[in-house]
């Protein structure tokens, strides 16, 4: 059963462990008036523990819409990636890459991990454009769990 998910519930996390492109994208979204709450997670290994509530980790709440960096420490973005669409719980997230490499292979590699998308960062109001129209007509389901 789908509901008419007011677009500001849809939590927004961002694997990305760069503080200032963070902030690069908080303030977009202010200027944009996207009023989404945006979490942070500084790796993949960080994001992984956000959505799934661990190590004494309060649970990101669901619906939630990833935006992630490819080039991290620790985990990278496609690493991350793979790791979410391998978990139940996890695989049916909403991701959008947004990095600094254009290479052909991650671009493919992303794709093949069922990225909704694929932005670059010296391109963010792209990004930003496609956002506001998504969240905007996009149906998300009740509690934000996906039918099977």
């Amino acid at each position: 059963m789908f509901m008419n998910t007011v677009p500001e519930d849809v939590n927004v996390l961002v694997i990305e462990d760069d503080e200032i492109d963070v902030e690069v994208l908080r303030r977009a979204f202010r200027k944009n008036n996207i009023n989404n709450s945006i979490y942070r997670a500084k790796s993949g290994v960080d994001a992984l523990e956000m959505m799934r509530g661990a190590k004494a980790q309060e649970r990101l709440p669901k619906p939630y819409i990833l935006l992630v960096d490819i080039n991290m420490p620790e985990m990278d973005g496609l690493e991350f990636l793979n790791e979410v669409r391998n978990d139940n719980d996890l695989k049916k997230s909403i991701a959008f890459i947004l990095t600094t490499s254009a290479r052909d292979t991650d671009v493919a590699r992303a794709y093949d991990l069922n990225a909704a998308g694929y932005f670059l960062k010296d391109n963010m109001q792209e990004l930003i454009n496609m956002f506001s129209v998504y969240k905007s007509i996009n149906q998300f389901p009740n509690g934000g769990e996906l039918p099977h």
